[in-house]
């Protein structure tokens, strides 16, 4: 294997899926990350392997971290790309985990890497998992959108085809790799309120878990992020109770939400943006101030 990536063991493994999240553009509310994360403990994940962060990372601009090992040792923890192996339960197969953060630089030698590795693991299928802001009530399970290019695997999987344009995160360049690699591949976006966008989102984190549990075909044990969701929803309506104008607002994604049922279909960023303008310029005509973000989007 190339010199980018350390491998500490190399596991045998039954027809793998690989399943990869990364934190930054792609992660709104950090809905993705928490959904690898949380499988990854779930399913008793085992570490074997990493990207060495020296060749994609700035360091002025993902610094690495200090810390104090049992308060004395000092060790420096980098930008971390690692790959986790687990058995599923019920599934007759495993799952390759990467928990990543997007780089800083030479994206493509960086997604080659994945690409490389899974082609010696003898991955099958390579899903993705992303979160995106968008005008959705934080009361109503998140919306998920699967994706691919490939028409078989839309048919297979039911997904639709993806028609998206414009600017692309590290998930669409490992896209592109893969396909290159003749890897097929699949992406999973979970739809995340722009009203609370810095508020970690177990909602969307839970929508992506029981998304991909259903597209491999494994159930997966969601208890602690449904009492986690419970929590988030509490938390913030109360927050959103405090300004009326934006109380309002979420009322109208709720009832929009419930017209529309589970065949809300996530539109693109321009009509994201669109919608939010429109509505701000009909209040002000009302006579109105434009309403101000919920207290956690800052």
């Amino acid at each position: 294997m190339s010199d980018g990536i350390r491998i500490s063991e190399r596991p045998e493994l039954r027809r793998p899926v690989l399943v990869a999240a990364f934190r930054g553009w792609n992660d709104g509310g950090q809905g993705a990350s928490l959904a690898a994360g949380y499988l990854a403990k779930t399913w008793d994940a085992t570490r074997f392997a990493e990207i060495d962060p020296e060749d994609f990372y700035d360091f002025q601009v993902s610094r690495p971290q200090v810390s104090l090992v049992d308060g004395v040792t000092r060790r420096i923890d980098w930008p971390e790309n690692a790959f986790y192996h687990a058995s599923v339960p019920a599934l007759e197969r495993d799952v390759v985990l990467l928990l990543g953060i997007e780089p800083n630089t030479r994206w493509r030698t960086f997604c080659e890497l994945i690409v490389g590795l899974a082609q010696e693991l003898g991955v099958e299928l390579a899903v993705t998992l992303g979160s995106l802001l968008a005008d959705v009530p934080h009361t109503r399970p998140a919306p998920v959108t699967g994706s691919a290019t490939d028409p078989r695997l839309i048919e297979e999987y039911g997904l639709a085809n993806s028609r998206y344009e414009g600017p692309t995160g590290i998930v669409g360049v490992l896209h592109d790799a893969a396909r290159h690699g003749g890897l097929d591949s699949i992406s999973l976006w979970a739809a995340v309120p722009h009203y609370v966008s810095l508020a970690p989102s177990p909602r969307a984190a839970l929508a992506l878990c029981e998304r991909l549990g259903s597209l491999i075909g494994a159930a997966v044990d969601t208890e602690e992020l449904d009492t986690a969701v419970g929590t988030y929803t509490e938390q913030v309506t109360e927050a959103v109770s405090s300004d009326p104008e934006t109380a309002a607002y979420v009322e109208q994604l709720e009832q929009r939400s419930d017209e529309l049922g589970e065949e809300i279909d996530l539109p693109s960023g321009e009509s994201l943006a669109a919608e939010l303008t429109r509505f701000l310029r009909e209040r002000d005509e009302e006579g109105d101030e434009p309403p101000e973000p919920g207290p956690s989007a800052q």
